[in-house]
């Protein structure tokens, strides 16, 4: 049966990958203004610091957070320490469209890693979705030039996307597995309040790292604080309070085929802000994505 979403629910879930694209845009245009770990890091203190008033009382004794400590670490560290510092270090040498284009690979590592390690039945039609969505990240990592496979030499910015993208398919599995006490799961604000205060902790770590074995520095200037205002408020608190929306009222599946929105608004405000025009590559890639998309994610009727 085809299910019918509201305008509202559509709404919803197209808000969070326009977010989602304007933080890869926005992370390339400051990426020589702040070193790429560091704004990870100012990027959900600054969001810790917005989500605090609204829920505190995540930490108190008596929260459950504590109790499932080792889970929030894990998440904190795969969603918010790992998988947004990577981004940002793939948009020192790749662009915006490429880094949206082979994180719309998700669902190939999400059947990868679901099949690995968390007992995932793959099937036919997944099997043959996830080979259309590889053969647009291929066409992507090779610039339109397959001859370039051959050589297998990829930008640096790609390889950490590659990276980013396993370390979300492993938080979005860990997401389904325990359930969280109710003041956690029930409360938005409390259960993204609990991956970041784990997360904060990591990315800080990362932070420090960085500033010990490189030389960085921080160019601060209004458009700097502008940029890490907007990545802490719309990539992070409003995306994800949408996209939970969303997924609550559509389901994963449904909303699935709208996370692939986020390379086309990608390569639309590229052309806007940055003067990066898609290729013909770009556009055969987002359809061979969205292709096997489609095609996985159809169930056969009993």
């Amino acid at each position: 049966m085809t299910q019918k979403i509201s305008s509202s629910t559509a709404a919803l879930l197209t808000i969070a990958p326009l977010m989602w694209a304007g933080n890869a845009i926005v992370g390339r245009l400051v990426h020589q203004m702040v070193p790429p770990i560091t704004l990870n890091f100012l990027r959900w203190a600054i969001a810790f610091l917005i989500l605090i008033p609204f829920g505190w009382k995540i930490f108190r004794p008596d929260s459950g957070l504590w109790e499932n400590r080792k889970r929030f670490a894990l998440l904190g560290l795969l969603g918010i320490g790992l998988y947004n510092a990577l981004q940002y270090m793939a948009l020192q040498t790749s662009s915006p469209i490429n880094v949206t284009l082979v994180a719309a690979g998700m669902p190939v590592w999400m059947l990868l890693v679901g099949s690995l390690f968390f007992g995932l039945k793959v099937k036919r039609q997944q099997i043959l979705g996830a080979l259309l969505s590889i053969a647009g990240v291929l066409l992507v990592l090779s610039r339109g030039d397959l001859g370039q496979l051959l050589g297998f030499k990829l930008v640096a910015g790609d390889i950490f996307m590659i990276f980013a993208t396993i370390a979300w398919s492993f938080y979005s599995w860990l997401l389904t597995q325990p359930k969280d006490p109710p003041a956690i799961r029930n409360e938005w604000q409390a259960f993204l309040l609990a991956q970041i205060g784990f997360g904060v902790l990591w990315s800080g770590l990362f932070a420090a790292g960085e500033w010990t074995l490189t030389s960085p520095s921080i160019s601060w200037s209004w458009p700097l604080g502008a940029a890490l205002l907007f990545v802490a408020v719309g990539p992070a608190i409003i995306a994800f309070r949408c996209w939970g929306a969303g997924v609550q009222r559509a389901g994963p599946s449904v909303a699935g085929f709208f996370s692939n929105l986020t390379p086309l608004f990608a390569a639309l405000m590229s052309s806007a802000f940055l003067g990066e025009l898609p290729h013909l590559y770009h556009v055969l890639a987002f359809a061979l994505i969205v292709a096997g998309i489609v095609v996985s994610s159809r169930t056969s009727r009993s």
